[in-house]
């Protein structure tokens, strides 16, 4: 391999290294690690609490969850102790322990 080659090639390596440094330690790229970890490991430790359209406290759920939710959001589904969650035009607040 010719050096010039050699070169360009250990620079198109850093740029792509910096590109990924600078993106993961940007606010966006920590959430997603964020929702890699929990997607692998079977959720984050949160506190889900479900509020009615009068703003009652309807349940709250404790534990290691994954939330799913739609894309016209109607709807939020997640697992806990085994158990489908699903929860229809409500008004559901997630936190992180």
């Amino acid at each position: 391999m010719k050096k010039s080659a050699l070169i360009s090639t250990v620079a198109i390596v850093c740029i792509i290294a910096g590109l990924f440094i600078w993106y993961f330690n940007t606010a966006s790229g920590q959430r997603t690690v964020k929702s890699w970890k929990s997607n692998n490991s079977g959720g984050i430790e949160r506190i889900v609490k479900v509020y009615s359209n009068e703003g009652k406290l309807i349940e709250e759920y404790e534990g290691k969850i994954d939330i799913q939710d739609t894309e016209y959001g109607n709807k939020v589904l997640f697992d806990l102790n085994g158990k489908r969650v699903v929860i229809y035009n409500a008004t559901v607040v997630t936190e992180e322990k």
